[in-house]
């Protein structure tokens, strides 16, 4: 079988594949041992919010009409009426920000959002140019690597500075100072909180990357996935930030309901109605469950406190948790924790490590233990840098036996790298 230029794009492995192999091949690696799954973006199952999601589907269920319209009728190619009447509202009311329906579109979920976006606002231009997609603070989403459609690279990617601070944390932080910001780029890009590391951009740094992309006329992606205003997974101070040179991405998955794949894009209506026509063209219409689901809460006004009474202290806590058991167990290993400010995991930086985060991810599998290799998420990135190939993501949405077994076969294959080297 023969297939085009644009098939190769998926004929071999890639980072993003790897990512979600690994959920399948832990089921089968499970039949041989113990596994450790700390690797994929699976959210936790707080019984607490499955509970509600489980009311408000019995609830479409058994009303007869909603069922057969959720169930048996395409959905508008923008997404669910209703749904983005809600989230307008919600989004007015509580952030002064003033949007209707025209400004949200419902895609299938975030990294359908991000392949539309990217090749749209980056590529080649009718002028003849070839606007990359800037984002200015690797580490970044290791998705967003693979979803260009064109065989000149489509990212270009600048590193951090690193501060060291106490008790063996540090944060990356936009190097404000050497970023330029110009018709170079069809985009900037950042996700907030980051992934992989939890870094959440401070509140002065985004308005600052905000003005210069207003000034430059380029727009300012912020994937929210796992931010504001849910599903809030933010452990420290942050204000939402939106105006019509901001496209804010967010997702039902993060709340707790991946497998309903549901994605959104906030933004001008002229992007709103170019969504509008991809997903007519290229799925017909977006997924309708989700939508109708979160209208419910989003009338109800359940959505923002289940986020803030019950999502965020769990993943607090389990973020606390973990941070204890990597200080525990790695007080005798140069290991120093990103600063872990939201999201679900936490970024290690094992200073010096002599072999790359490949080959650990690789003895690691080997004991059942699933992670991400940290070299994988510097999309865009020109220049050598080996601290990219002595970090590792670690995913602590899993239960507490899982995580702190996990940690600890960490450290002991760690420690063994280090002493035989």
């Amino acid at each position: 079988m023969k297939f085009s230029s644009y098939a190769h794009k998926f004929d071999s492995d890639s980072s993003t594949v790897q990512l979600m192999q690994d959920l399948g091949h832990a089921d089968e690696a499970r039949k041989h041992g113990p596994v450790y799954m700390l690797g994929g973006g699976n959210p936790a199952h707080i019984p607490e919010i499955e509970t509600v999601f489980q009311q408000a589907l019995m609830a479409l269920v058994s009303d007869s009409q909603a069922f057969g319209k959720m169930v048996g009728e395409y959905d508008a190619p923008q997404g669910n009426k209703g749904f983005c009447d809600a989230l307008a509202a919600l989004l007015s009311d509580n952030f002064g920000w003033a949007l209707t329906a025209e400004n949200i579109a419902v895609t299938n979920g975030s990294q359908s959002s991000f392949g539309l976006l990217f090749n749209a606002l980056g590529g080649p231009h009718e002028d003849g140019t070839f606007k990359k997609i800037l984002l200015p603070l690797l580490p970044e989403y290791v998705g967003y690597s693979d979803v260009g459609l064109y065989d000149e690279p489509l990212f270009e990617g600048k590193l951090p500075t690193i501060d060291k601070l106490e008790n063996g944390f540090f944060k990356y932080r936009l190097d404000l100072e050497h970023l330029q910001i110009d018709n170079r780029y069809g985009a900037v890009c950042v996700s907030r909180p980051t992934n992989p590391t939890g870094n959440v951009i401070t509140d002065d740094e985004l308005q600052a990357l905000a003005v210069r992309c207003e000034r430059a006329g380029v727009p300012l992606i912020i994937d929210g996935a796992y931010g504001l205003p849910f599903p809030g997974i933010v452990f420290g101070e942050a204000t939402p930030l939106w105006n019509e040179n901001i496209i804010l991405c967010l997702s039902l998955s993060k709340l707790g309901l991946p497998g309903l794949r549901t994605g959104i894009v906030v933004g001008h209506p002229k992007l709103i109605e170019l969504i509008r026509n991809a997903n007519a063209i290229n799925s017909l219409a977006p997924g309708r469950v989700g939508p109708q689901l979160a209208e419910r809460l989003l009338n109800g006004g359940q959505m923002l406190d289940l986020c803030k009474t019950t999502i965020t202290p769990h993943y607090r806590s389990a973020m606390e948790f973990a941070v204890s058991r990597v200080k525990e167990t790695m007080q005798d290993i140069p290991v120093w924790i990103h600063q872990p400010e939201g999201a679900l995991f936490i970024w290690l930086w094992f200073e010096g490590l002599p072999i790359k985060s490949s080959e650990l991810y690789k003895k690691l599998v080997e004991r059942g233990v699933y992670v991400i290799a940290g070299e994988h998420f510097y999309p865009g990135l020109e220049e050598e840098c080996q601290h990219r190939y002595e970090c590792i993501r670690v995913n602590y949405a899993a239960g507490s036996a899982v995580v702190a077994e996990g940690i600890e076969i960490i450290a002991d294959t760690v420690r063994e790298i280090y002493a035989s080297n």
